[in-house]
């Protein structure tokens, strides 16, 4: 749970100096921090995809798995239940449409706080590296800390432009993290007893291609559905144990 606990340091550090220096950070370093994130996920993600030992796995791990994903629309699921919460916690739609320009000042102590509070709990903890990253690093694997590094960059960064709006309630979505990536990350512990070595290989590699289809939307270029992707994560290993059971050779070179 290491990159959980690094998660969430580094959203309470840039809650605090959002605090303190306020919106005064320029937009332009904002956007280049992101495009050096961007770079970086593109290298750890082609890295990651380097572990497989058949490259046809990841493949049909990731047509298939994205088919699932699109036929369940999980990018869609997790817009509904971001909206929920926010109709639920921080006033609803029609509100905010009706009155677009108003700004944090306009809101009351409480409202500014769970508004803060949700909307940030939101967007550190509803996306594919969530769960990417949680789950490889409660597995043990250093490239699950790596992602969630990353995501913890990223997080930081955004939790400081939202505490200078929002204030304090932002720095509250470190609850949030801790119980759903702490979470998964206790997921990826009980999967990985059970796991082999060509298993985790399989998972690692796929996991590298949706990291690099993560990186387009960071570098800009493209704006995959990442989290229609996420099922072949687990279709990966199924495969190597499937091969096994029928005794189907995997790997050439073995």
């Amino acid at each position: 749970m290491g990159g959980t606990f690094l998660n969430m340091l580094t959203v309470a550090v840039g809650s605090a100096l959002g605090l303190l220096i306020g919106s005064r950070l320029p937009q332009r370093i904002q956007e280049s921090v992101v495009t050096g994130l961007g770079l970086v996920t593109l290298v750890v993600g082609i890295s990651n995809a380097g572990a497989t030992g058949n490259i046809i796995i990841p493949l049909l791990s990731i047509a298939s798995g994205v088919i699932i994903g699109e036929l369940l629309r999980i990018d869609r699921a997790l817009e509904r239940f971001g909206g929920w919460l926010q109709t639920r916690f921080g006033g609803s739609a029609a509100d905010a449409e009706a009155a677009p320009d108003a700004g944090p000042a306009t809101l009351s102590p409480r409202e500014r706080f769970v508004t803060g509070f949700v909307t940030a709990s939101l967007l550190f903890c509803v996306g594919p590296l969530t769960f990417l990253g949680s789950l490889q690093d409660g597995m043990g694997l250093a490239i699950g800390f790596e992602q969630l590094a990353i995501k913890s960059v990223l997080d930081g960064f955004a939790s400081m432009a939202f505490a200078a709006s929002f204030g304090i309630g932002v720095a509250f979505s470190i609850v949030t993290i801790f119980f759903l990536q702490g979470g998964l990350a206790l997921m990826g512990a009980l999967i990985g007893e059970v796991m082999s070595a060509p298993m985790i290989a399989e998972m690692t590699a796929t996991g590298g291609l949706i990291l690099i289809s993560l990186s387009l939307i960071l570098l800009d270029i493209k704006r995959p559905r990442v989290a229609n992707f996420l099922p072949a994560l687990f279709i990966a290993p199924a495969i190597v144990v499937v091969a096994g059971i029928l005794e189907i050779s995997i790997y050439p070179s073995l």
